[in-house]
């Protein structure tokens, strides 16, 4: 590689740029800049090269045209080993470019902050992805940065190599340069493509955050990757003690948190195998704790627990004697993080309580593809309900059905959940028939039945389940109806005495 003379630098992002383009003066590497990135350079008193001097053409549509043109791109692309290439330079008069540094306009940034179509339009860089992938193709002579956080280390280069970047970072540079690209150009395709809700392509750019140990299970590789631009996993987490996650430890994570995100009060959710064992809500997240743990205490062990509030000392006390893998809030206090400081094994994650967006869609892997669909996280109207038998739900126990009905919809198909007002009191799961998650949901219930609630996830296809609904004392059961036996279904309940409430909706959960 010849020795570096010129350098094009044009960045949004001026994290580091004074360092860098200092580091560049001093080793005599003449920098050509552009708008913002020339304006900070030239306050900073850093020499610099108008773009528009070296093309003897002005920038024009408002900025949308400043480098393109034959004298940047014949500078960055021609081939220093190719001796008709750096002919053409000379006929023409360009001079060779052999560094590019750019990073591009915030457009993901742009798009979360909700900006109009017009301004989001107008984030969408061209000249930038131009001039980095140019940079990047011609890497044999050419070195290409699209990171802050590289400067040090290519200034380090460049002195150590008397003014040359090895050909070793120049390839890892170039790879870099185009994944940028890549993710760049994949978060305006999700964009566009989400003016429609199914577009009839759509393109993953995905950024692996951490190898895991194992996969499901220990004879299988696994990896986290999040979706590039995005949020983060979990809405950005961060892990403040513990072990490093597992594969079954960020899918409960997850179940969790979807699940605790779904409660306006205090609530606490503590899952087992990707279900809930249990959940309570209640005057504060103590209160919460102990109704969710009272549902199952047993299978609660080894369990992973997600919080809709802050973690304080008081409800660290009282998890006190429970071993927990993963615990998810939104914060916790100093006193929290001492007290399960003492907890070496449990993975505490910091991050926001779940929100689900109209525009997210839920991707499930098939042989060969993806299903997609929009989160199923969304409330229904209990307005709408109906009530088909002859005695009508008491307010209480209204109150506990819109409850049951808010957790049967994250219970593993077939589902029944049998709950009081604040608290799950059985959990009958993934069971192939509906009769059978309700003999679970009774005979795994530690609590009392008589009294209590239940909601399905989907239709009773046969009265047999709400019979035995029936004789364990529940009084009253939201559910779809739809089947073309809800005439006995409604009439099994109204000789049992029972409430009825029939939403219109299902919910089930694969």
């Amino acid at each position: 590689m010849l020795k570096a003379r010129r350098a094009l630098v044009s960045v949004f992002d001026k994290t580091g740029l004074e360092e860098l383009g200092r580091g560049l003066a001093r080793l005599g590497i003449e920098i050509l800049s552009t708008g913002g990135t020339l304006r900070f350079l030239q306050d900073k008193g850093i020499p610099v090269t108008q773009v528009s001097e070296v093309t003897g053409f002005p920038e024009m549509l408002d900025g949308r045209v400043k480098t393109l043109h034959p004298k940047v791109h014949g500078g960055i692309l021609a081939n220093r080993a190719v001796p008709e290439h750096l002919d053409a330079l000379s006929e023409h008069g360009i001079e060779r470019i052999d560094l590019v540094v750019v990073n591009l306009y915030p457009f993901q940034e742009t798009v979360d902050r909700g900006a109009s179509f017009e301004d989001t339009v107008e984030m969408i860089d061209v000249g930038g992805p131009t001039m980095v992938r140019a940079a990047a193709k011609n890497f044999a002579g050419v070195a290409v940065v699209v990171d802050p956080g590289d400067y040090p280390r290519v200034l380090a280069a460049l002195e150590e190599g008397e003014g040359t970047v090895p050909e070793a970072l120049r390839r890892e540079l170039a790879l870099a340069a185009f994944r940028h690209t890549a993710e760049y150009d994949a978060a305006i395709a999700a964009w566009l493509a989400g003016q429609a809700a199914f577009p009839e392509r759509k393109t993953l750019a995905l950024r692996r955050e951490m190898e895991l140990r194992y996969g499901e299970n220990p004879h299988q590789g696994g990896a986290l990757y999040s979706v590039a631009g995005g949020p983060g996993i979990f809405g950005g987490f961060r892990q403040l003690q513990g072990k490093e996650l597992s594969w079954n430890n960020l899918l409960d994570a997850d179940a969790a948190r979807r699940m605790a995100g779904l409660f306006d009060e205090p609530a606490v959710v503590i899952v087992k195998h990707n279900n809930p064992c249990g959940i309570g809500r209640g005057s504060d997240l103590v209160e919460a704790y102990r109704r969710a743990l009272a549902t199952d205490p047993v299978s609660a062990f080894g369990s992973v627990i997600a919080v809709n509030g802050p973690v304080d000392g008081a409800l660290a006390e009282v998890m006190a004697d429970l071993f927990i893998e993963v615990l998810l809030a939104p914060s916790c206090s100093e006193d929290t993080l001492a007290r399960f400081g003492k907890k070496a094994n449990l993975r505490l994650l910091v991050c926001p309580t779940y929100r689900p967006s109209r525009d997210e869609v839920e991707l499930r892997a098939v042989d060969g593809g993806f299903l997609a669909q929009p989160p199923d996280a969304f409330p229904d109207d209990p307005a709408g309900w109906t009530c088909p038998t002859r005695r009508a739900p008491r307010p209480e126990e209204r109150r506990a059905l819109e409850f049951a009905w808010t957790v049967v919809r994250n219970v593993k198909s077939n589902a029944i959940v049998i709950t009081n007002a604040d608290q799950t009191v059985g959990i009958g799961a993934g069971q192939m028939s509906r009769v059978d998650s309700c003999r679970l949901a009774v005979e795994k219930a530690q609590l009392p039945v008589a009294g209590t609630v239940a909601a399905s996830d989907a239709f009773f296809p046969f009265r047999d389940g709400l019979d035995v609904l029936a004789s364990a004392g529940v009084t009253a059961v939201v559910q779809p109806g739809g089947s073309k036996r809800d005439d006995e279904v409604v009439a099994a309940a109204d000789e049992a005495g029972m409430a009825m409430l029939m939403t219109g909706v299902r919910h089930f959960r694969h």
